[in-house]
């Protein structure tokens, strides 16, 4: 079944790279063996820099299972997730993700995501992108709130 799966995410991929509406990306999320959410890569046709193929589904997914866990799931996708992805498929609580090309073979297309797996160990004042904290007395009262709350949905 892993193959079956695997090869529709493939298909959706490469049938997103022909059209152009996105990269060549795609997704399928399955649940019991069945699937329950399938989307390619819509980054450009949807103009949304977070429109991955995996996020696009694990979206689809949480709405159809009206759930922010998808625990129980299965995740299969054309390629190894970028960085952005993974995080999310952490945060899903996906039980397994299953995928066909890798990292170094999206580089050879141009979808080079090194800058950020180097960045991301970096302290945050060492990245490419400038980040600065501000030490406000404030700032953690939303914490405090949400620490505080009897009837809070932890996640």
């Amino acid at each position: 079944m892993h193959e079956t799966f695997l090869r529709q995410a493939i298909q959706l991929a490469a049938n997103n790279a022909d059209s152009g509406e996105g990269g060549p990306y795609g997704a399928v999320i399955v649940k019991d063996n069945c699937i329950i959410a399938a989307s390619a890569n819509k980054v450009t046709s949807a103009i949304d820099p977070t429109a991955h193929a995996e996020i696009m589904a694990i979206r689809q997914a949480c709405k159809h299972l009206n759930n922010f866990s998808l625990s129980g799931c299965v995740l299969y996708t054309s390629c190894e997730p970028c960085p952005m992805c993974l995080g999310a498929i952490y945060w899903a609580r996906l039980d397994t993700v299953y995928y066909a090309c890798n990292r170094y073979d999206a580089a050879t297309a141009k979808f080079d995501d090194s800058f950020i797996y180097d960045d991301i160990i970096l302290l945050p004042q060492h990245r490419r992108i400038p980040m600065h904290h501000i030490n406000l007395p404030d700032a953690r009262e939303p914490f405090d709130i949400w620490n505080q709350k009897a009837d809070k949905i932890p996640y």
